[in-house]
This record gives structure tokens, sequence and C-alpha cells, in this order.
């Protein structure tokens, strides 16, 4: 019984450090975590199309939408037409949004990628299949779910 409260310990002690994240996230930069996310990954790449910044996140085109309305309506992000295609939307950060990202703070998922990064590929290995296997005993691998260290909706913040 002693390994069951523990692992279960682990798990809410897992859930609730994201909980506890967003919620600063959102104290210090007025942002939700998926609108952080977005922005990071347009800072690394200058502009993106949605199509694009969707791939790179590894989420739908649909919520990538819904997470840039939110983020220009705050004046963090624009669009710009294509000059050569005019089907496509280019996005990027604007000045505030460069500015608040400045002193944005480290994501857990940042952290955790880093940290993953440094491990042996057995030792990834045995994390990705111990994981799996607790999907699986939550009934859970069969929820979509994107790659986001996140507790709330994508697209509903």
């Amino acid at each position: 019984m002693n390994k069951i409260h523990d692992v279960l310990v682990l798990l809410r002690q897992i859930i609730r450090a994201t909980d506890i994240q967003e919620k600063h996230i959102s104290r210090s930069t007025g942002l939700t975590l998926p609108q952080l996310m977005v922005m990071q990954t347009l800072r690394i790449h200058s502009s993106l199309t949605t199509g694009e910044l969707a791939k790179e996140m590894g989420l739908a085109q649909a919520t990538v939408t819904s997470i840039l309305d939110r983020l220009e309506k705050k004046e963090m992000i624009g669009r710009e037409r294509g000059k050569e295609d005019k089907r496509k939307m280019w996005v990027y950060l604007t000045d505030a949004g460069l500015e608040l990202m400045k002193a944005a703070p480290t994501t857990q998922q940042d952290l955790f990628v880093r940290r993953f990064d440094d491990m042996q590929s057995w030792e990834q290995s045995t994390v990705l299949a111990s994981l799996e296997r607790i999907a699986y005993m939550l009934d859970a691998q069969h929820i979509d779910a994107a790659p986001l260290l996140g507790i709330g909706q994508l697209d509903n913040e």
C-alpha cells in the first residue's frame, strides 16, 4: 500500500506544480501558459505562418488561431499578409510582445525539456514507458493532448 500512496502523491505533486506555475505565469505576465508558449515559439522563429506555428507547437491550427486572436487583442503579436503569397498570414511579436518576453519566467516545460535532453537514451525510454503505463492505468491513453505542460483548455483562455 505504501508504494500506491507514494505514486499517488507524486502524480498529485506534478499536477499541482503545473497548476501553480500556470497561476504564476498568469499573475506575472497577464498571459496563459499556451499564450506564453506561442510567444516563445515566435521569439525563436521571428515570424511564422499560422500553419507553421501550429505544426511547430503540435497544436491544431484552429487552436493556435484562437490563441493568436487573444494575443493580438493584447497587442503582443501582429499579423501581416504575405507579400508574394497573399493567402499566407505571417505572425510576429510586436515590440510590446518582445519586451514582455524579456521578463517572462522560465516555464516548467523549458526546464523539463532541458533536463530530459540531458538524460541518457535508456533513461528517457524508461520515463516514457512508465508514463505510457500510467496513462493506460488511468484510461487516458486515448485522450487527445497537446505537448504542453498545462492544466486548462488551450484555446479557451
